[in-house]
């Protein structure tokens, strides 16, 4: 589902800053894998090549059969859009849209029926317990509440892979605690490959495995 192969990646400046060297990992259909590791050591950088926002200088990534580093930025748009999920720290909610209007958001993208759209936004947002606040205006919602429209929001189209980085570092522990339990959920429910960025150990005990990056390369951690 997953392939990165040898990737690298540097950024210039004054003193060139080498951020990931020689990067493998393969990740099956359905699998949720975290990501652990000081700051600085290119975990969200690795999340970005995965989703084509950025380009490894060396290397290559393929995502559901498709070599992401061979294609242009509308093929990556386009790939984005379909088969890609992300949830972030920050909860990229509109604020002039409604929670129903924002969860629907990525399937006007693709152009997928009126009806059909309402139908799956109703399931998801039934889902993750927001059934009742379809048309509450963000600025009516709680932390909680807003990251539980960004995981319906992310998954709503039903993607192939999804990408959360640090999704709950804005939220207290009991609501991160939930929010990460039902991301790992819907994530497993949708038989979707997932990979979760995060500093915390709590969080990471939600995926299935847990990887460590440091500057010599990824390390599996054996669950206690």
């Amino acid at each position: 589902m997953i392939a990165i192969r040898d990737v690298s990646k540097a950024y210039a400046g004054p003193r060139e800053r080498s951020v990931l060297t020689a990067i493998s990992l393969e990740l099956a259909r359905g699998e949720y894998v975290a990501i652990m590791g000081e700051s600085g050591v290119g975990k969200s950088t690795l999340l970005n090549l995965v989703a084509g926002l950025d380009r490894p200088d060396a290397g290559a990534i393929v995502v559901d059969g498709v070599e992401v580093t061979a294609l242009d930025d509308d093929a990556l748009t386009a790939l984005r859009r379909a088969r890609m999920g992300f949830v972030f720290q920050a909860f990229h909610v509109l604020p002039y849209l409604s929670v129903a209007q924002n969860v629907a958001l990525p399937l006007a993208l693709l152009g997928v029926a009126a009806g059909e759209a309402q139908t799956r936004v109703g399931a998801m947002l039934d889902a993750v317990g927001l059934a009742d606040r379809a048309a509450s205006m963000p600025r009516e919602l709680s932390g909680g509440e807003l990251q539980r429209v960004a995981i319906a929001r992310a998954l709503v189209h039903r993607p192939a892979v999804v990408l959360a980085d640090e999704p709950t570092g804005n939220l207290d522990p009991e609501s991160a605690a939930q929010i990460l339990a039902l991301l790992a959920a819907t994530i497993r429910a949708h038989g979707a490959t997932g990979i979760l960025v995060t500093h915390s150990h709590a969080a990471a005990a939600t995926a299935d495995r847990i990887l460590t990056l440091t500057r010599s390369g990824l390390r599996e951690e054996t669950r206690r």
